[in-house]
């Protein structure tokens, strides 16, 4: 007797199953995914509430414009059915606005406005025939480093606000789109920094520094320069990427000649010598590059 009950009980839960499949066939979102997945009954019938989740998940994103009007339950990704013998998973698959975006996290800032991770090569302005010097370096640089062919940094300086910091931020994004690694440091706020605190962050932002793929020295010549910050910071950094041959970008106001002066003079004192081996693995490093161009930020 038993044994017929909870026959007759799975018999009547079996019906309203299916019941509650048919009704939400109606909806179109519903309808839809059991179409594109191509779902059979049985497994539509089992998993109707979880199917119907998705459903308007992928209709969400459909239409969806950007992140910024994301419907779904987890920001930039869609819950979508994974269809395996007589089993429905679910997994929550990134959407291509966030995928698109995801290769910023490539490029990591250091006391540098958040704004430049949005650096494009698309939205540089080429009006400007200033400009032609710097853009063919970029992209010859690009080119020569795809192509495993070891090419030196960019040490480009001229015009305050000509957009020197954003030019190379928009070629380490380019590259970030292949999953290499960039960092930008401010130098005159790294000093200040490292004046303050030799917490563990310190090291850790030192040898991030030293072993990045690509590096951007961001306003160099800007700090106030001691003996201790060229000679036991920037000298170290810059010898450990010559030897390991990686990559080193500079920006700044002064040319590579004036830098060494700059780099002559710490705490009252004159130092030549020492200003001179800066400037050597600077050159070691990069080719010079002037841009001379409006300022863009007035």
């Amino acid at each position: 007797m038993e044994n017929i009950n909870n026959y007759i009980s799975k018999k009547n839960d079996d019906i309203s199953l299916k019941q509650n499949y048919i009704k939400h066939l109606e909806d179109y979102r519903f309808k839809s995914v059991i179409k594109l997945f191509n779902i059979k009954e049985e497994l539509g019938c089992k998993y109707t509430s979880l199917i119907m989740d998705s459903s308007v998940e992928i209709d969400n994103c459909k239409n969806c414009k950007g992140l910024f009007e994301c419907k779904n339950s987890i920001k930039g990704y869609c819950n979508t059915p994974v269809v395996k013998d007589k089993v429905i998973n679910f997994s929550y698959n990134m959407c291509r606005y966030l995928n698109k975006e995801q290769y910023k996290d490539n490029l990591t800032l250091f006391d540098v406005p958040k704004s430049i991770k949005n650096a494009s090569l698309k939205d540089v302005y080429t009006n400007d025939k200033n400009r032609i010097a710097i853009i063919k370096e970029i992209k010859k640089f690009i080119s020569d480093y795809k192509n495993d062919k070891n090419p030196k940094g960019i040490y480009l300086y001229g015009s305050f606000g000509s957009g020197k910091t954003y030019l190379i931020a928009a070629l380490f994004n380019e590259l970030a789109k292949t999953n290499v690694k960039s960092v930008i440091v401010h130098v005159p706020e790294l000093m200040r920094d490292l004046k303050e605190s030799f917490s563990n962050s310190y090291s850790e932002k030192f040898s991030a520094l030293k072993r990045v793929p690509l590096l951007l020295l961001d306003d160099i010549g800007a700090e106030y320069i001691t003996a201790w910050s060229r000679d036991e910071v920037l000298e170290p950094i810059l010898q450990y990427r010559m030897d390991q041959g990686l990559p080193t970008f500079f920006t700044s106001n002064f040319s590579v000649d004036e830098l060494e002066k700059h780099f002559s003079m710490t705490n009252n004192s004159i130092d030549k010598v020492k200003a001179k081996r800066i400037i050597e693995r600077v050159k070691q490093l990069s080719n010079s590059v002037e841009l001379i161009s409006k300022n863009l930020r007035s």
